[in-house]
């Protein structure tokens, strides 16, 4: 195996290439198709002999991205893991192994719903093949160098995700993506923070406010009265300012931050909305998203 490199300008930028990885109905096509809409030239379930050589011929400075499953002819992890190995050693090239997760129950109820068998049980039942191509993989999970939880993630969410990590605009620096949850809706798996706001006075429990949301100012005024909201927003953000800047300079592109109360409706938005607004004074980019506002039971 051999890697041309160009270095005519000297000490250019590594190319970045991505393989994508993961459980067959985790979002393989979707995050493939993100990195193509990115930039990236991308190719689905291209042989694994062929990877090197396919690098070799590529678009000097393109970034790279193949995703590899167990549909490939002949797949094999030790193979991916080889051949990973190999483009790790050169120079040229930031290879990234990313693996998209989900758990059982979210991939039988994809595979049920779109009718589709999975490729590892043609002739048997969908939790078959799963558990069989979760034993399988273990290897390639346990060597990524991303794991992507697509469990509870919406086709847009996930899109965000990529985006997020894997935008080839690096001199944006690091971005950031502020959510509010609920804590009886689970944690969000994708978040790299979290934060409880529990302990803050609750408005649910005011018969004015019990319908209204933490973007409404009534609300905010109600949750902004609690004796210990000042300090926990002052001590947060001496936790959080010097820690974007430590981020940034370790080469992370994204940072997803989740503040969660107990119904995902009052305190928990009201909180993230501070947090992003905070944030974003010190000129960084970020995102806000509220996951569990719309969801019908707004029991906080």
């Amino acid at each position: 195996m051999s890697i041309k490199h160009d270095n005519k300008k000297g000490q250019e930028a590594k190319r970045l290439v991505v393989f994508l990885t993961g459980m067959s109905g985790a979002g393989l096509s979707t995050a493939l198709k993100v990195l193509e809409d990115l930039g990236y030239e991308a190719v689905d379930n291209l042989r694994l002999g062929l990877v090197v050589q396919w690098v070799e011929g590529a678009q000097a400075g393109k970034a790279l991205a193949v995703a590899i499953d167990t549909r490939n002819a002949n797949f094999s992890v030790e193979e991916v893991l080889r051949v990973y190995a190999f483009l790790k050693g050169q120079e040229a090239l930031m290879p990234r192994l990313v693996f998209l997760e989900c758990a059982d129950d979210a991939l039988q109820r994809r595979f049920t719903e779109t009718r589709r068998r999975h490729p590892l049980a043609l002739d048997r039942p969908v939790t078959d093949g799963i558990q069989k191509e979760r034993i399988l993989l273990s290897g390639l999970r346990s060597e990524a160098d991303h794991v992507i939880d697509t469990s509870s993630l919406s086709i847009h969410e996930l899109r965000r995700l990529i985006v997020g990590h894997y935008r080839l605009e690096s001199e944006i620096g690091l971005a950031l993506y502020v959510m509010s949850f609920s804590y009886r809706q689970g944690i969000p798996r994708e978040a790299d923070l979290v934060f409880d706001v529990r302990f803050l006075a609750n408005p649910h429990w005011e018969a004015s406010l019990r319908s209204k949301t933490g973007l409404e100012s009534d609300v905010a005024a109600y949750i902004q009265k609690d004796e210990d909201y000042e300090g926990f927003m002052l001590h947060l953000m001496e936790l959080l300012f010097p820690l974007l800047p430590r981020y940034q300079r370790e080469g992370k592109n994204y940072l997803t931050i989740a503040i969660g109360c107990t119904g995902g409706r009052h305190r928990s938005v009201f909180v993230a909305e501070q947090i992003a607004t905070a944030i974003a004074s010190k000129g960084y980019i970020v995102g806000i998203g509220h996951r569990d506002l719309d969801r019908a039971n707004n029991k906080t």
